[in-house]
């Protein structure tokens, strides 16, 4: 959509302002993190704006899913078990982010929580009526680290997750 607006500026003058302003609704993702494996779970799957853009076809990254009316927490629970074929029930908000706050509404919520083998309960991939097709990657959250750095994990949202996992996993008391 096309905004128009009057600002104030810093200086007290008014000015006239137009934006485009895109709105796909807020979201909700999550890292989960196996403490006695170290392990962390991702998803892979194509991103057409990225294949467009890069010729990726196939991108790693956090699970997650637009919230279309549930809460994020609501929201991110289905996603695993849909995504990722895990049943999880206590899952960790820990914070929320604008990615591109310039142009894009879109608001994301960011989770951890803990999960084991034993909490699996189907082969994930998403749900083929809706054009999923998702391959679930089970890593090490420091080989997860080593691919942000050698630019295989290029999604920001799963950067954000994995450096503030990373450093909350070094710290003392952690997960």
């Amino acid at each position: 959509m096309s905004v128009s607006y009057t600002q104030r500026r810093r200086d007290s003058d008014q000015q006239q302002r137009k934006r485009e302003i895109y709105d796909s609704g807020n979201s909700a993702v999550i890292l989960p993190y196996d403490p006695a494996r170290k392990t962390v779970l991702l998803t892979r799957q194509l991103r057409l704006p990225i294949f467009l853009q890069d010729g990726e076809e196939n991108v790693l990254e956090a699970c997650a899913g637009k919230l279309d009316g549930a809460t994020a927490e609501e929201r991110i629970r289905k996603e695993i078990e849909e995504e990722l074929g895990y049943r999880i029930v206590e899952v960790e908000r820990l914070f929320e982010l604008y990615v591109s706050p310039a142009s894009i509404m879109e608001k994301i919520f960011f989770f951890t929580c803990s999960y084991s083998p034993a909490q699996r309960v189907s082969g994930g991939g998403g749900l083929k009526e809706e054009g999923e097709d998702i391959e679930v990657v089970e890593t090490t959250l420091e080989n997860a680290a080593k691919m942000v750095a050698t630019s295989q994990i290029i999604d920001a949202k799963t950067v954000v997750l994995i450096q503030y996992l990373s450093a909350r996993v070094r710290s003392p008391g952690s997960v």
